[in-house]
């Protein structure tokens, strides 16, 4: 059956994640090395971003030499959250052990929350050397913290444990008054990517409004959907005529790629879903049409880029299954699922960070490649369970 080749990759990737005790390497966590603490390198931005970019391109894994400490990622604990939360809604025999599961990740998470914000926030756990803004390990932004909230009503939603939904919670009150915004005339705004900027970054201000939205269906809290609404219409303005989103609203920012636009759908589609505000719709149509119609090809190749194939991307794979199973079309969503355990997907389990046309960069990244999905594998077996009921055959 389909669903079983996807099912025995899912649980290769799972028993490798938890034979490493969910730590590993990420593309983004040069800064870790004790080479960086030396004086002349913990302060020079070029080098130390050129370092960071250099180490996430080079197909050989230089970590080792460097001494780069393998991480314990906040965000690869929330994606495994999301994970183990599908694999109850597929088989509810395993809940009681998945949600000890995430209950021990949500008390390691528990301890990553930094202190000096007004809610339940997590940032990653090495120092940042982003374009616009230093961010130093475990501070945090809107980004992390909600892909971490978005598991956590995930969730609460199927195991029905309320401190998950109270970080959800919590977290609004990080959003609405830690994150900086930057209006649009009088009323729509954009949340910033972190409490250290002000940059426009369309993804990140989605992520802010899909935690308002999640929070606003239970709490039914008017003035916190209002906000949400605000922080849509900014976003959903800046749509181009094609359907596409730009990155960011930087002078570095204005590609068009996958996973980022898919953040974008899903965020917007979860707004719509949770808020009953149907206002957004065209512009959710508009965004799916572009994005379907753009980053896969027949084979079921995620492509990086609207505008080219290469570099095939474990994060941008992911988020494609977890895109096109929001928006039903699961055929698509088995063809990319299928393609990356027949290309991407090693003998240990676990995933290659990204495939160019002549090469393969074969690092294997917890967050990046494994927790993605893994997240991403469990969400393409709902789609089973709910179209075929999952039947032993």
């Amino acid at each position: 059956m389909k669903q079983q080749k996807i099912y025995d990759a899912m649980m290769r990737l799972q028993n490798y994640v938890e034979r490493e005790n969910y730590r590993g390497a990420d593309p983004y966590d040069a800064l870790t090395s004790p080479v960086f603490k030396w004086p002349v390198l913990k302060e020079n931005k070029m080098i130390r971003f050129g370092v960071q970019q250099f180490l996430k391109r080079v197909p050989v894994n230089l970590r080792p030499v460097l001494r780069v400490p393998k991480g314990y990622n906040p965000v690869t604990l929330g994606l495994c959250i999301q994970a183990y939360a599908n694999q109850i809604k597929i088989n509810p025999e395993i809940k009681k052990i998945n949600t000890e599961k995430i209950n021990h990740l949500v008390d390691e998470l528990e301890k990553m929350i930094p202190a000096g914000f007004k809610g339940s926030c997590w940032g990653y756990d090495f120092d940042w050397e982003a374009r616009y803004a230093r961010i130093p390990a475990y501070q945090p932004t809107i980004v992390a913290t909600g892909f971490i909230t978005n598991a956590l009503f995930i969730a609460w939603k199927v195991t029905g444990v309320e401190r998950f939904l109270k970080h959800c919670i919590s977290s609004t009150n990080f959003i609405l008054e830690d994150i900086n915004r930057t209006y649009d005339g009088e009323r729509n705004f954009c949340f910033s990517y972190s409490p250290f900027d002000k940059e426009i970054v369309f993804n990140a201000s989605m992520k802010g409004a899909r935690a308002l939205a999640q929070v606003y269906s239970v709490t039914q809290n008017d003035a916190i959907k209002e906000l949400a609404s605000k922080a849509v219409a900014f976003v959903m303005n800046y749509q181009q005529n094609n359907g596409a989103w730009i990155y960011s609203m930087s002078k570095a920012g204005t590609w068009v790629d996958n996973y980022h636009t898919g953040y974008i759908l899903d965020c917007l589609d979860e707004y719509i879903l949770c808020t009953g505000d149907m206002k957004f719709s065209s512009h959710r149509q508009k965004g799916y049409t572009f994005y379907k119609e753009n980053f896969f090809e027949q084979d079921g190749k995620p492509k990086f880029y609207n505008t080219k194939t290469y570099p095939v991307d474990c994060t941008a794979a992911a988020q494609s299954i977890l895109t096109l199973v929001r928006f039903r079309d699961n055929e698509t969503a088995v063809s990319v699922a299928n393609w990356m355990i027949d290309h991407m997907q090693a003998k240990d389990g676990s995933f290659y960070f990204r495939k160019f046309k002549t090469y393969t960069i074969r690092t294997s990244y917890m967050r990046w490649s494994n927790a993605w999905m893994l997240a991403g594998l469990s969400t393409c077996l709902i789609n089973f369970k709910a179209e075929e009921g999952m039947r032993d055959e």
